[in-house]
């Protein structure tokens, strides 16, 4: 489920998620794509790392980086995955994607200590102007989907996730926002619901 990876290096949401992760951690990423990431985490981390993935084709790119990888759809159940068996849980642009996004964050958070999830922002700018001026669903580089065929079917804000942290009683370790420049700029800091187009949040169970 992972976005496609810029040729020139990782996103820049995949740079902060290995800044956050501790050498040789135990980590797990939900719908890791074609491996990209966690095949960096084990080269510049030296992590113990699995991914999880249902597309064949990015699995099979997986296997090609020597990324350990299971054929299975996280919607559907991690009940084969014990009870804090891991340091860390990634999921990157994937939690609009999936069906039950709060039940999926609770499994993370049984699974790993603690949580990575990066999302795209509805509530940017753009997506408030597109909708004012066209009266129509948002389609743009970071959703690039029209409505009819869109796998996203959970978008939420910036508010909208921590709203859902405080309900949960989670605790947020880190947040960092980006622009659509990949830049954690001023504007995005200052006001991250309106000018951050990623969110990217570290969260924990633990205090």
């Amino acid at each position: 489920m992972n976005a496609t990876i810029a040729q020139s290096g990782l996103r820049s949401d995949l740079n902060t998620i290995q800044d956050w992760i501790k050498p040789q951690s135990r980590v797990l990423d939900l719908g890791c794509g074609d491996g990209t990431l966690l095949a960096q985490l084990k080269k510049n981390r030296d992590i113990h790392g699995y991914g999880l993935e249902i597309n064949p084709d990015q699995i099979l790119e997986c296997v090609k980086k020597g990324v350990n990888v299971i054929g299975q759809n996280m919607d559907e159940n991690l009940a084969n995955f014990k009870t804090d068996s891991f340091d860390m849980v990634v999921m990157t642009q994937a939690l609009q994607a999936v069906h039950y996004p709060d039940h999926v964050i609770d499994e993370m958070l049984r699974i790993g200590k603690e949580c990575i999830i990066t999302f795209p922002n509805f509530a940017h700018w753009r997506c408030r102007f597109y909708l004012l001026a066209k009266g129509r669903m948002p389609v743009s580089k970071n959703l690039p989907y029209t409505w009819y065929n869109t796998p996203n079917i959970h978008l939420c804000t910036f508010k909208d996730f921590e709203a859902l942290c405080h309900r949960k009683s989670l605790t947020i370790l880190h947040r960092t926002v980006v622009d659509s420049n990949a830049k954690d700029s001023f504007a995005s800091k200052t006001l991250p619901n309106l000018f951050g187009e990623t969110a990217i949040y570290h969260i924990t169970r633990h205090h």
